[in-house]
Order: structure tokens, then C-alpha cells, then sequence
């Protein structure tokens, strides 16, 4: 079971990495006004989606070959909420693809603003994970 925590890991720490960096990306093309650069960061945009989404399923699948192996048992509420967590990061990679596609259509009606604390959402999960898995909480 190390093997498997270890690429769990391993596929959590890159999946995060799209997580956090893809926003930013959209932080720049919704303020972007030249075809030929909002071209490029769309492309980015879509390569970095393409890249990550399979490294968030490797990091779910092999979640749940550990939840199945260790089991939850009675008294462990911390892993009901970070399973909640985990459906909460699952939406914001789903939302991701939503507003790629809105930029890839040339739909997108959100702000830089609203990018930069869109951003944001990842950190505050991860760190609500983190705490969850390590502090144990309740």
C-alpha cells in the first residue's frame, strides 16, 4: 500500500499544479484583447486541461483503492468531510472545463477579477484537506 499512497501523492501534488496554474491562465486571456496572444493562451489553456484531467482521475482512483483498503470505519468523520472536500475539487476541475469552453466559444462574460478569486479556490481546499487528513480534527 506505500506504492499506491506514493502515486497518490504523486498524482495529487500534479493535478494540484493544473489546478492552481490554469486560472491564472484565465486570469489572462479574460483581459486579453490580441487575437495572436489569446490564441496562445487558449491553447495552453486547453493542453494544461487535456494534461491534468488524467492525473485528477489516477489521483481519484487510487484514492479510492486506499479508502477501500483501510476502510472508514466508525469515528472517522474528518474522512466524510475530506471525501466532501475531494467532490468539492472534483467541481472546481468541472468548472474549469466549463469556462475553457466558454473562452474556447468566445462566451466568457467573468472578469479578471473574478479569475483572480476564482484562483483562489483551490488553496482553501487543499489547505481544508490537508488539515483534515493530518489534524484529524473530529
Amino acid at each position: 500500500m506505500l506504492w499506491v499512497k506514493t502515486f497518490h501523492l504523486l498524482f495529487i501534488v500534479s493535478w494540484f499544479a493544473g489546478l492552481f496554474y490554469l486560472p491564472r491562465i484565465y486570469v489572462n486571456l479574460a483581459s486579453e484583447t490580441n487575437p495572436e496572444t489569446r490564441a496562445t493562451l487558449l491553447g495552453m489553456a486547453g493542453r494544461l486541461y487535456r494534461f491534468m484531467t488524467p492525473l485528477g482521475i489516477l489521483a481519484l482512483i487510487l484514492g479510492l483503492v486506499l479508502w477501500l483498503h483501510y476502510g472508514i470505519g466508525q469515528g472517522q468523520a474528518w474522512m466524510h468531510a475530506k471525501l466532501l472536500g475531494v467532490l468539492a475539487l472534483l467541481a472546481f476541475h468541472l468548472a474549469c472545463r466549463r469556462h475553457l469552453r466558454a473562452f474556447s466559444n468566445g462566451t466568457n462574460t467573468h472578469s479578471h477579477g473574478y479569475f483572480r478569486w476564482f484562483n483562489e479556490i483551490p488553496v482553501l481546499l487543499l489547505l481544508l484537506i490537508l488539515i483534515l487528513v493530518i489534524v484529524k480534527p473530529f
